[in-house]
């Protein structure tokens, strides 16, 4: 599902967006530089996956937050983790390095990729994402892309970064 198909699913199901274009951002760091309309809903987004390559987890949380993955493993009882590589990334979730997003769930035919939401996200009620392209943000409502992963059939569950 490429940008222009993420936006139209998004009008086909009713769902408010804005966007805010921009050039090509690979990293956090990068993104300081764009003026964001909503920076506190900007997400950053991970791709891990347990050390048997049996599981798979986008972890999602607000830009300015860090993960802990292996506070993530004790809270979540998982098994050991680590970065999923370009080639696990574009299989699963049919993305590139810098373009990671939850809407990158859309393309996860199995359904089996489980993302993990910051509840400062769904707090904030808006969230900040790439539709599949990294030269673009789109800006929704935080539980219609919960509501989205869900309908695909993705396990989602909003957690705590700090855990």
């Amino acid at each position: 599902m490429n940008k222009e198909a993420v936006y139209a699913l998004l009008r086909a199901q009713g769902i408010p967006f804005e966007v805010t274009e921009h050039g090509a951002v690979y990293t956090m760091a990068e993104l300081k530089d764009v003026p964001l309309p909503y920076p506190e809903a900007d997400a950053k987004n991970i791709f891990v996956r347990d050390d048997k390559k049996r599981q798979y987890y986008l972890l999602t949380v607000q830009g300015d937050k860090r993960v802990d993955l292996k506070a993530f493993r004790r809270a979540h009882g998982t098994r050991p983790l680590t970065f999923a590589s370009a080639e696990e990334l574009l299989s699963h979730l049919g993305l590139t390095p810098g373009a990671v997003s939850p809407m990158g769930l859309l393309n996860d035919a199995s359904g089996t990729v489980a993302w993990y939401v910051d509840e400062a996200l769904l707090a904030g009620r808006r969230i900040g994402l790439h539709p599949n392209d990294n030269t673009a943000t789109v800006w929704m409502p935080t539980q219609a892309m919960i509501d989205l992963a869900r309908a695909h059939g993705n396990p989602v569950e909003v957690f705590s970064p700090e855990q």
